[in-house]
């Protein structure tokens, strides 16, 4: 036994990516399924939808190919369903399951089970009654699958769902509508009512595998796994359920204790990145500057085996103190004629060749802003890539906008052209007639991306980068015209190694922000370190020379034991990334797909620069109006 199981209520199983966890729960369930065959049985599955499940059902259809897994036996009932919604819907979770696994495989059409978004209100607690009872003729369930929302939901149960609820017509929390709002074109369209299977209905289950994938997830997860049950985090009433086992990537359980505090959990080994996390958590936790900590405050929070190892406390709190005093800079890229030992960059060679990778064409100036503008002024050659078009980012409104003054334009300048006329009139057409939800066409989403095109050039040209510096990617995984994008592909990977080659940087700045709610910066980063492990392996040069600097983007940032740079801002310095980023101006009031947090870019931005001051204040720092964080990659 782990002492982590005293914390723990519910078993907890950690892999170190999505692909890895989600091929166990497939291998579970296919485990499940060929034993059910060898008694001649059914095997009757509880199954999800959403972003979570995709690597699973990919691994179960290639089980199905490849190793000849069989699914002729199953029996499959789906959780939930928005309401009301046509079954053949782009975001129907109908057509989603025939989309990511039931088209693939050899599962009986009859033994599909799934609500409907199409069944008439006045029947629906007539067919959510026969739903649970077909679920009961059949056996119940062998396996359910979930995923976890932001505020703890498990099917739709949102917080306060009853313990001993049943499939039901539910209300959806405007926080589960804005998290999902990435299915949609905008907030507006995302339904208000789901049907759900209830929590009495789940917790019937002989087995739950729960996924957990991603940042985001963590706080709520440990609130789930490690707090008191309660009915306002529905998956924390999987403690009560007799076989559950909860799967999660290395970022969904970053705050589980193990990893939060995880000198409270065992004997561990005190290198100088455990001894700043440590110090750090307690002071923060007692509210004093680091150099206020007292060997009291290190017994009475877990931290006595430090003093044992390391001697007084005011020792440990001077080295954990020079650790953040030296990750401060104005300098990101090294100061020159200077040599200071513990500086975050070299100092030479000066100036420095540098690239920031941006994924969508507002990261840069959104995250790093202070710091885009610090590295043009201090001389270095500052190229900026990026990586994506950014089409499905713009509504549909602010194309009609544009459209009107392309053909204003023409008419006061005179201009007659007739093709450009026939696109204008094409894209207005197409527009008028667009169903929510519904791909646009390829000139639709070519004038999208020629917007956000322009706006990044002016930003650039904002903080003074030349024309030749800055590269429109146009990576081609990005450009499905949908939410849902490819894999990286070698495409991505080859164009990104030649921009590298013929530049040569010193410095690559690159988002290591994996909270991003459609994925594409998880895609675009993964693209930048095989591009750069392919190049070292290849013997280029200059990537022995070469950092790479990982910053957080619009949805969160580093902790701030993670953080090995850090670019303080003054009040005027805030200002003027905020103008740089209202030049994004299709990305201003109403933005589409922009995750769970309501607030403009330009607000999460300045809040979290301000908070991250803060917290270097409260540990006893100097007190900056704001700071810019990054922590290096090392290849």
């Amino acid at each position: 036994m782990s002492m982590a199981d005293s914390f723990e209520k519910i078993p907890v199983r950690i892999y170190s990516s999505l692909k890895e966890g989600s091929v166990f729960i497939a291998h579970e369930i296919a485990k499940a399924i060929r034993q059910k065959q060898a008694e001649g049985k059914p095997c009757v599955l509880g199954l999800a939808t959403g972003s979570s499940p995709k690597a699973v059902y990919a691994e179960l259809v290639r089980l199905h190919r490849e190793e000849g897994l069989s699914f002729s036996n199953v029996i499959s009932f789906n959780l939930d369903e928005y309401y009301p919604i046509d079954k053949d819907a782009l975001q129907s979770y109908n057509r989603y399951m025939r989309e990511q696994l039931f088209n693939h495989v050899d599962i009986k059409p009859e033994n599909i089970h799934i609500p409907s978004g199409e069944w008439p209100k006045d029947d629906i607690k007539k067919y959510t009654a026969e739903y649970d009872q077909k679920i009961k003729e059949a056996g119940g369930v062998e396996i359910q699958v979930l995923g976890i929302g932001s505020n703890g939901h498990i099917g739709f149960n949102e917080p306060g769902s009853s313990r001993f609820s049943r499939t039901r017509l539910v209300n959806l929390e405007n926080s589960t509508r804005v998290a999902n709002a990435y299915e949609f074109s905008n907030i507006t369209q995302v339904p208000r009512l789901a049907v759900t299977m209830g929590i009495d209905t789940i917790m019937n289950a002989r087995k739950i595998f729960l996924m957990g994938w991603g940042a985001v997830k963590a706080s709520v997860i440990q609130k789930a796994v490690e707090e008191n049950v309660t009915e306002q985090i529905p998956a924390s009433l999987l403690q009560q359920h007799n076989d559950t086992v909860f799967v999660l990537d290395e970022f969904a359980a970053a705050e589980l204790t193990r990893y939060r505090s995880p000198w409270l959990t065992g004997d561990i080994k005190w290198t100088p990145a455990m001894i700043k996390k440590a110090v750090v958590n307690t002071a923060l936790k007692v509210g004093k500057p680091v150099l206020g900590l007292t060997n009291s405050d290190y017994n009475d929070n877990g931290l006595g085996d430090l003093l044992v190892e390391k001697g007084d406390s005011y020792e440990v709190n001077l080295e954990v103190y020079y650790m953040l005093r030296d990750s401060i800079t104005g300098w990101p890229g090294g100061k020159p004629n200077a040599v200071i030992p513990n500086h975050p960059e070299r100092s030479l060679p000066y100036p420095k060749r540098c690239v920031i990778f941006s994924p969508h064409p507002d990261d840069d100036i959104i995250s790093m802003g202070g710091t885009f503008m610090r590295l043009q002024d201090q001389g270095h050659e500052v190229h900026v890539a990026y990586q994506t078009s950014g089409n499905i980012a713009v509504t549909d409104e602010f194309v009609t906008r544009f459209l009107d003054f392309a053909v204003g334009f023409e008419e006061i300048s005179g201009i007659d052209s007739n093709k450009s006329r026939k696109i204008h009139d094409d894209a207005r057409a197409f527009l008028k007639t667009k169903k929510p939800g519904a791909s646009d066409t390829a000139e639709v989403r070519a004038i999208k991306g020629l917007i956000r095109r322009c706006e990044a050039r002016a930003t650039c040209r904002y903080v003074g980068i030349k024309d030749e510096h800055i590269h429109f990617q146009n990576l081609p995984f990005y450009e499905t015209g949908t939410v849902k994008k490819n894999p990286m592909g070698e495409a991505d990977v080859l164009l990104t190694m030649e921009l590298l080659r013929q530049i040569k940087p010193h410095q690559i700045y690159a988002a290591g922000d994996l909270a991003d709610p459609h994925g594409t910066h998880k895609v675009c980063l993964d693209v930048i370190f095989e591009s750069m492990r392919r190049l070292k392996a290849a013997g280029d040069e200059w990537v022995k020379d070469c950092w790479v600097w990982m910053y957080k983007g619009a949805w969160q940032e580093w902790n701030i034991e993670e953080i090995e740079m850090a670019i303080p801002m003054s009040p005027d310095q805030v200002m003027k990334k905020r103008l740089g980023i209202f030049i994004h101006q299709s990305q201003k009031d109403s933005v589409p797909f922009q995750g769970t947090d309501a607030r403009e870019f330009w607000q999460r931005a300045e809040d979290r620069n301000r908070n991250t001051a803060e917290l270097y204040a409260k540990l006893g720092l100097t007190q900056y109006a704001a700071m810019e964080a990054f922590v290096r990659w090392h290849y």
